[in-house]
């Protein structure tokens, strides 16, 4: 007894008739859906570079959405129970050719049909623990990245605490200073109080604000400058002139 035949398969179909394409190229790609899922048929179809490719995806959909709206079922559910090309009507045309011939051109069509059914409980069943499987495979290398990001944060963190810390003691070592003062943790264990820093410098005495009066190396003349200074005569012996014919007075 024979079995069902491929058009009486039960489920819901989609058919275009008359594609403008042969039937040779669609069977190529409807080989490539044949007894997939729904969705993964979807998926090659769209990655695949044939024209023809196109043509079997618009049939694909239209077959989900009747299953879909015409019988209740669900799109994951689904997959490709059924497709086949049939070949249709070829165009009969004429090219000139040499010498006053002609050439026979076939332009060749074809009838696409998609039937799409649901799953059975045990393929829905592999395939709901396929699908949990690769969600937790999923799962466990982003929880991995997230862990391995958050390792390298912290490493990175501390190699630039280290690099502070020494810059810190670098300068620290090379200013006296300040590598005379106690630490605070220093004096909160020993309770001793740190030292007050002493300028090696002394600072002036008194109110910095007034000015020193500046003092003149010269002595400033006495009296009115104006007067002139009377001069000073000798004893009175030499003030007396001389007689010059040596006679007494």
């Amino acid at each position: 007894m024979p079995g069902v035949k491929t058009n009486e398969r039960p489920g819901t179909k989609a058919v275009l008739r008359h594609g403008s394409l042969s039937a040779f190229k669609a069977r190529e790609v409807l080989d490539l859906i044949r007894g997939k899922d729904a969705d993964r048929a979807a998926e090659i179809l769209a990655n695949s570079q044939r024209e023809a490719a196109r043509v079997v995806g618009k049939v694909l959909a239209s077959a989900v959405a009747n299953a879909v709206a015409n019988d209740g079922l669900e799109a994951e559910e689904l997959y490709v129970a059924a497709c086949f090309a049939d070949e249709g009507a070829t165009l009969k045309r004429w090219r000139p050719r040499a010498r006053g011939r002609a050439t026979r051109i076939r332009k060749r069509t074809c009838h696409i049909t998609v039937i799409v059914a649901r799953m059975d409980e045990d393929r829905l069943r592999q395939r709901e623990r396929r699908n949990t499987t690769v969600a937790t495979a999923q799962r466990s290398k982003r929880v991995a990245a997230s862990r391995r990001a958050r390792r390298e944060a912290r490493q990175s963190a501390a190699s630039e605490g280290q690099s502070s810390d020494r810059e810190s003691q670098m300068a620290s070592s090379d200013s006296p200073a300040e590598a005379d003062q106690i630490p605070v943790a220093h004096v909160v264990e020993t309770g001793q109080q740190p030292v007050a820093e002493q300028s090696s410098e002394s600072e002036p005495q008194g109110d910095p604000a007034e000015p020193v009066a500046e003092q003149s190396s010269e002595s400033e003349p006495q009296g009115d400058p104006a007067e002139p200074v009377a001069e000073q005569s000798g004893p009175a012996e030499h003030l007396a002139p001389a007689d010059d014919d040596g006679s007494d007075g």
